[in-house]
């Protein structure tokens, strides 16, 4: 540990003399790769785990629902708490987000592995259950320690919002090209389980005896046990790989507006007020409904390919298509949000995807049809995955703006974020599987009823469909568009400019220099109404002096004591008593009230 430190600082030497004038073309690619290891694993299991457990493991499609249900309903619950443990974290030598990043690595690596790996005599118990119900909760804890911090990073790069952006893009890019790279892999195998699965149906047909198709059937199992075991060992070093390169080529920098008080609201005021900001709950519901169509559509995508398009074979072709669509997307996205903005941009990106669905699922047989929509599909997976996570950061600028003494609370912005993503994928798996069972879907079987075509169908297309329209009904009412984009960002660099450049070393310097300059009355006298705020406050902690609190502090992150008629009336007196006592008072006045700052 000590020498990866060592050596994270010799490499972020050089991007500390390039100044705060921008990001480093070197941080912004460290901090793209740091977004391969949660895209690889989670491509990988929307992938491949429904069929994994389905028909590898030939578990019921009842308890794989719930596993895949209450795992991600976990994975959803743990997001804003972790992100609340990560806010309210202390900066350290190496920053405040990468510690989290660098210990939740290998007992991530370890609980993927586990999550690939039967147990022996476990095949169909009810402690199999349990086994893979156990690994994927905390598979799912761990990669929000990892997510959580990586997310928050963007805002912790430092330059303006055309910066994060570009940061943004070249994660999104990178994130594209790791999911290709995770579909070739994971594409191999379920072609190695769709081949065996073909012999050993081929044999079933042939009327063979029992015992020779039995033991070959288990023979072929096993072999694809061994297949999901070697993928997962080579995302596991793909994780490990990717996360070292992060933190060693990535230094957070301290937000420019920083004060010696930080309000630490609590959890469940933080929550409060994210939900009450408007930008941000309007964001954040349209997301969850685009991306609950998007997972309902592309997790039920290799059953759809197997059983109601007959294409399982052309399946790993197609998703690769889908994905080098999307990988290119991405650039040209950045692009077109440059020249006509974000919001336009979404409602482009999003509604290709519907006449995509559409002419797919009336034609689900013809290859070539299936190609081209694959490529339109691909534009619209890109503007999920860069136009959400692009426009974040500006609710993010915009909620700081409005609330400028609640400081922190950027890893809270991106753990609910985070949580709606995954409920969305929570509740598209439950739903799919539960459908499948009640049409009755057979784990292993080699050929399904109508029914279960049907389903597939209209779980590809029509309830997708119906989703993203109403997410883009709330990307309508989304209040920031372009031109008050521009107006945050001046706000901003205006603020930035005006901020405070003190050290802590000056501040005490002036400090010492105002309170050698007041009169005695006057020190007395404001230690005294200091005193009195701050044990008569609802806190105690974060209230002050109601005559120094600046005009643009945030109420709800300071609480303030509002005094009775009959205190302020006696207050009165007694502050006249002192004057007639102490004429000089009055005159030292406005050297006394400037000289009192944050308590």
């Amino acid at each position: 540990m000590l020498l990866m430190m060592a050596c994270r600082k010799r490499i972020v030497k050089n991007q500390d003399q390039q100044g705060s004038g921008g990001i480093p073309l070197a941080r912004k690619l460290c901090y793209a790769v740091g977004g391969v290891p949660y895209q690889i694993t989670n491509i990988a299991m929307g992938v491949s785990l429904q069929i994994f457990l389905l028909d590898v493991v030939q578990m019921e499609a009842f308890y794989v629902s719930v596993i895949l249900f209450v795992s991600r309903v976990w994975d959803a619950v743990t997001d804003p708490l972790v992100g609340y443990l990560v806010s309210r974290s202390n900066w350290t030598p190496v920053g405040k987000l990468s510690p989290w990043l660098a210990f939740s690595t290998p007992f991530g690596v370890l609980s993927y592995l586990l999550l690939w790996y039967v147990p022996q005599g476990s095949m169909s118990g009810p402690h199999s259950v349990l086994w893979f119900l156990t690994v994927s909760c905390l598979f799912e804890t761990l990669m929000s320690c990892y997510n959580v911090p990586y997310l928050s990073l963007n805002m912790f790069l430092g330059g303006d919002q055309r910066d994060r952006d570009s940061a943004t893009a070249y994660r999104m890019s990178v994130e594209m090209v790791a999911m290709l790279l995770a579909s070739v892999i994971q594409g191999q195998v379920v072609a190695v389980y769709n081949a065996e699965k073909q012999e050993a149906c081929q044999q079933l047909d042939q009327a063979e005896e029992a015992p020779q198709s039995t033991s070959s059937h288990t023979a072929s199992l096993q072999e694809t046990q061994k297949a999901f075991l070697t993928s997962a060992l080579v995302m596991g070093a793909l994780f490990f790989l990717c996360s070292l390169i992060i933190f060693l080529g990535v230094k957070e920098q301290r937000a420019p507006l920083c004060s010696t008080e930080k309000a630490r609201p609590s959890f469940l005021t933080s929550l409060k007020m994210l939900v009450c900001h408007v930008p941000y709950h309007r964001l954040v519901l349209g997301f969850v409904f685009s991306a609950l169509a998007f997972q309902m559509s592309l997790g039920n995508f290799a059953l759809f390919c197997s059983h109601a398009a007959g294409l399982g074979a052309q399946f790993q072709h197609l998703l690769l298509v889908l994905l080098v669509s999307a990988s290119i997307g991405v650039p040209l996205l950045q692009a077109i949000l440059l020249r006509i903005g974000k919001k336009a941009t979404v409602f482009i990106g999003l509604s290709l995807f519907i006449p995509a669905v559409i002419i797919v699922a009336c034609v689900p047989s013809n290859l070539p049809v299936f190609i081209i929509m694959c490529l339109l599909m691909g534009f619209s997976v890109a503007t999920i995955f860069l136009l959400p996570w692009s426009m974040l950061p500006d609710v993010v600028d915009d909620f700081a703006l409005r609330h400028p003494s609640c400081k922190d609370l950027e890893p809270l912005f991106f753990s609910c974020y985070a949580f709606c993503n995954k409920l969305a994928g929570g509740l598209s798996a439950g739903i799919s599987t539960m459908i499948l069972q009640f049409v009755g879907y057979k784990a292993g079987a080699c050929n399904h009823g109508d029914g279960v075509v049907t389903a597939l169908i209209v779980l590809f297309s029509p309830v997708p469909i119906a989703l993203l329209l109403i997410g883009m009904v709330f990307f309508r009412f989304y209040p920031i568009n372009e031109r008050q984009r521009l107006q945050l960002q001046e706000q901003i660099t205006t603020a930035h400019s005006q901020a405070p450049s003190l050290s802590s070393s000056d501040q005490r310097e002036n400090a010492e220099q105002s309170s050698i300059l007041q009169p005695p009355h006057a020190d007395l006298t404001a230690a005294a109404r200091v005193a009195s705020d701050k044990s008569n406050s609802p806190s105690g902690k974060y209230g002050r002096p109601k005559w120094v609190v600046p005009s643009n502090a945030n109420l709800q992150c300071h609480p303030q004591r509002h005094s009775s008629p009959q205190e302020r009336s006696t207050e009165h007196k007694k502050n006249r008593h002192l004057s007639k006592n102490d004429p000089g008072r009055l005159s030292n006045r406005s050297n006394v009230k400037p000289s009192v700052s944050w308590v």
